[in-house]
């Protein structure tokens, strides 16, 4: 678009997953810049940038500064949750166009708030208990059917979380869960226990829903206190047409109750039944490289649209998506996310045959050789993010096989650290789109 051409743009946010971001806008002709308190070494989307400042994105006045002096364009941050109400505030400050409010950014990232959106509009949730609940135990008794899920009302990669069986495991629960959240809140809600994990991306513009994501995220094993975190994933999700036919309506009636109209979004949920039940958002891309995948698979790029609105507070018919985008053309994409256990990195084994795979379109590696990882049981467990597009299912199920027999990664005993392998008998289940 000649219009954007030497436009400058600010993303706020130097880690890999904004990488695709720089690429795009310098496709697009615009001059880049990248601002956080990270060496370049460890900021990816710096080494690319034309432009990095040394600003921690908190350093509102700084950047604001920094902006004014630098005659800057537009603001952006597409993927990281620590990111986005800087960026807001940022954005707000100097009178540039940004995906939300600071209220639709509350709604959006508080559960409880999103929750009360979602039963307005009539987009099933997952039941929840009071926390009056759990005066007594038997109150407990009365009130609660266990199993529960016990989590912050707000806070970042699965961090807080806790499935109780009985009154005294929710009592600790609670707490850790209050420590755990950035506002203090937790969330009591039913647990879900078997039911199929759905996730869904859709992209607002000019305030019509266009989804461009839904996945079936594959989850690790409980005996390695992984039974929270994705392993692995597919798209298309198999349950694709259900979330079209019956859910999509309400969920576009509920971003535009919100006020959404030019942001990308995204929501967390559990298929039951013929529905849906959601139970977390975000006013922002859901942090890895799908976006990569979708525009090999379709021919469009989502940051186009994104850049476009940052730097003229609209979005032109050359960036328009359709519906039926969210089928990927046929095509099968996904993501491997090795799990370690606890330990120290002593050996990476066949990461470079991964990266050179016909079907391996990004690697992105969190650890290296020397480093500790630590049982969090959360996404500081993974090792790495492997993207794949495939023309189908089986050709998925065959290179994820592959990556797990080509990936090593050993502590200083020589022992395997990779654990919860993303088990490909789950892919049987998939249907050909």
């Amino acid at each position: 678009m000649d219009k954007l051409k030497g436009k400058k743009l600010l993303i706020i946010g130097g880690a890999f997953q904004h990488c695709k971001l720089v690429e795009a806008a310098k496709a697009l002709g615009v001059i880049t810049y990248v601002t956080d308190y990270l060496p370049v070494d460890q900021a990816p989307a710096k080494q690319i940038a034309d432009k990095y400042y040394m600003h921690n994105i908190t350093d509102i006045d700084d950047i604001v500064e920094m902006c004014i002096g630098e005659h800057i364009d537009g603001v952006i941050s597409t993927s990281l949750d620590a990111c986005q109400k800087p960026y807001q505030r940022i954005c707000e400050r100097l009178g540039l166009p940004c995906f939300g409010t600071k209220e639709q950014f509350d709604i959006l990232t508080d559960k409880n708030l999103f929750k009360k959106y979602c039963r307005k509009n009539g987009v099933d949730v997952i039941p929840e208990y009071s926390i009056d609940s759990f005066e007594s135990e038997k109150k407990c008794e009365a009130e609660v059917t266990f199993p529960i899920l016990i989590k912050p009302g707000e806070s970042r990669g699965s961090r807080g979380q806790t499935i109780c069986y009985t009154y005294e495991e929710a009592l600790k629960a609670i707490e850790f869960a209050r420590s755990e959240s950035s506002n203090g809140e937790i969330v009591i809600e039913k647990y879900m226990g078997q039911a199929n994990d759905f996730s869904m991306t859709i992209l607002m513009i000019n305030g019509k829903a266009y989804p461009i994501r839904t996945v079936d995220r594959y989850l690790g094993k409980y005996e390695d206190g992984l039974d929270k975190l994705a392993v692995g994933s597919a798209s298309p999700s198999i349950f694709t047409d259900l979330y079209m036919k019956n859910v999509n309506d309400r969920v576009e009636k509920l971003y535009r109750d919100i006020g959404i109209v030019n942001a990308p979004v995204f929501m967390q949920g559990f298929v039951d039944g013929d529905t849906v039940r959601f139970y977390d958002p975000g006013l922002r891309l859901p942090g890895g490289e799908y976006e990569r995948m979708f525009t090999i698979a379709t021919g469009k790029n989502p940051m186009y649209p994104l850049i476009e609105f940052a730097l003229t507070g609209e979005i032109s018919n050359e960036h328009l998506f359709n519906k039926e985008d969210v089928y990927l053309k046929g095509k099968v994409v996904g993501q491997v996310l090795p799990a370690l256990r606890a330990g120290l990195i002593s050996e990476i084994i066949g990461l470079e045959e991964i990266k050179a795979c016909k079907s391996v379109v990004a690697v992105f590696e969190r650890y290296r050789i020397g480093e500790t990882i630590k049982m969090t049981k959360n996404v500081n467990q993974r090792f790495c993010e492997i993207d794949i597009v495939c023309d189908s299912d089986e050709e998925m199920k065959e290179t994820v096989d592959w990556i797990y027999d080509t990936l090593s990664i050993r502590d200083e005993n020589n022992d395997e650290m990779i654990v919860s392998n993303y088990d490909t008998i789950v892919l049987d289940k998939r249907k050909q789109k």
